[in-house]
């Protein structure tokens, strides 16, 4: 259940505890994964039977410690209250009280007579709840300006999280780090530069994962920072028995280490195993030797492969197996693994759920394919033809190089009739029997050329040759049919009748 500080005021905007992602009450978020539900809170002691008088209190980040209350104060889960620090003191909450801290303790193995049990002082006052909000504000910034006197020492470290004591005269300073840190000089910079006592604490990656939190590849809020208190060793062999692919990066969780769910499943993988023969185990059969490849431990079903042709891979089932290696403890060879694969019947999965592929993990790791575009298909090429005599020979290309050697051809009077000849200049006059010649050279020129095959008719916009003299000849005769301008209009009227 969540606390006063996450429900809404009158806004309608969410209050918080601006902790970022840990409880500042106790109650609610990633700081109650420690919480436990005081189950035996409405039960009444036995008479005679005095109250246990040792208290969990919590501080920041989930940190517990227990604590005596030889003062005999009345104190329930919630209260804030001043215990004993070292040196001064500290403000924490009571997290739990009665039977179960005999529990939490022996869990813990953590006695009564302990010294790290130490005593309660005091409910805490105004005064102190203030000075320990003032020490909490200045965390955030005593950890960046932190973080820069570590960059500029050039010290191979990280430096995660700051916690300041209650009274504010001692902080907490949390690192991780891969190898031995001489932090000496670190510690006489930071306390000149807050002016108060400085503690360094080397924490691990899973527990550092585990104080700043985050989303897990399956969705969900990180095991570390919701339940998980022990962390177990993680090994490559639990993911060898569960037959996953060794890839650091699918393997790895957010602290760069395995994966604590590995280990969720691993004993009853172990178990199913057991009917499961060795990897290294050699079927012997009529065609060869056959060594394992891999398998499915949910449907039992192997893969073999012969040692001489290892490019194809043969299914068996586990019983089929069991058959061949009996066989083979009684000195007798299997059946080639061909017969064994055409017995296995495997029935069509129909899948009406998963139609557009939405469950598949791997859904967005092939690249689309690309569509053809009608348009962008080339045509193929037409066949060449055959050169026709009729035919225009085309010119010589730039790199080509013109043969002068060569003995001139007789000119071709049809190829040099459908020529467009050039224009005559208006200046220089031709004789008329030009004009008779040009007009015999196009009664003599072919109507049409004969068409090859494959071939479309191409209108040749050639431009005809114009002679001035015809030209001033139409404009005479044109003059001769027009009527005199007179002043007389029935005489207009006469000519045009």
């Amino acid at each position: 259940m969540s606390c006063s500080s996450c429900s809404t005021n009158k806004n309608g905007t969410p209050n918080g505890c601006k902790s970022n992602g840990n409880c500042g009450t106790g109650t609610c978020g990633s700081g109650s994964k420690l919480a436990v539900f005081d189950w035996l809170s409405n039960m009444t002691l036995p008479t005679g039977e005095a109250p246990f008088n040792i208290y969990e209190i919590r501080f920041k980040n989930g940190r517990k410690h227990f604590y005596k209350n030889l003062e005999k104060l009345t104190l329930s889960m919630g209260d804030i209250v001043a215990v004993e620090g070292s040196p001064g003191h500290d403000i924490g909450i009571v997290s739990l009280a009665g039977e179960l801290v005999k529990v939490q303790m022996k869990k813990r193995n953590i006695t009564s007579d302990s010294e790290d049990v130490k005593k309660i002082y005091r409910k805490a006052s105004q005064k102190d709840i203030d000075i320990w909000q003032e020490a909490r504000d200045r965390e955030l910034e005593t950890q960046r300006r932190g973080r820069e006197i570590i960059s500029r020492l050039e010290l191979k470290m990280k430096l995660s999280d700051v916690e300041y004591q209650g009274d504010g005269n001692k902080a907490t300073f949390y690192y991780t780090a891969d190898e031995r840190v001489d932090f000496r000089q670190l510690i006489r910079d930071l306390a000149s530069a807050f002016s108060i006592r400085v503690e360094m604490k080397q924490v691990g990656m899973r527990q550092e994962a585990a104080r700043l939190g985050g989303i897990g590849s399956c969705g969900r809020e990180l095991c570390c920072s919701t339940w998980l208190t022990d962390f177990r060793k993680v090994n490559t062999a639990a993911a060898r028995y569960q037959q996953l692919s060794l890839n650091p990066l699918k393997l790895a969780g957010q602290c760069g280490k395995l994966k604590c769910c590995l280990n969720y499943e691993l004993d009853s993988y172990l178990d199913a195993l057991k009917s499961f023969p060795k990897a290294d185990k050699v079927l012997k059969t009529e065609k060869g030797d056959a060594v394992f490849i891999k398998m499915d431990i949910f449907k039992k079903l192997l893969w073999y492969t012969y040692k001489e042709e290892r490019f194809k891979w043969y299914r068996l089932s586990l019983d089929q197996v069991h058959e061949i290696i009996e066989a083979n403890n009684n000195d007798e060879l299997g059946a080639p693994l061909e017969e064994y694969e055409l017995e296995i019947t495997v029935e069509p999965s129909v899948d009406f759920e998963n139609v557009v592929g939405q469950d598949s993990l791997t859904r967005f790791d092939e690249p689309k394919k690309r569509r053809k575009n009608r348009n962008s298909r080339r045509k193929k090429p037409k066949a060449k033809q055959a050169p026709n005599a009729n035919t225009k020979q085309k010119p010589p290309t730039k790199n080509q190089p013109k043969k002068n050697n060569q003995p001139k051809k007789a000119v071709n009077t049809q190829n040099n009739e459908n020529k467009p000849k050039p224009r005559p200049q208006k200046n220089k006059r031709k004789p008329n029997n030009n004009n008779n010649n040009n007009n015999n050279n196009n009664n003599n020129k072919p109507k049409s050329k004969p068409k090859a095959e494959g071939q479309t008719e191409t209108k040749q916009n050639t431009p005809k040759p114009r002679n001035p003299k015809n030209n001033n000849q139409r404009k005479k005769r044109n003059n001769n049919n027009k009527p005199k301008n007179t002043g007389d209009k029935n005489a207009q009227d006469n000519q045009k009748q």
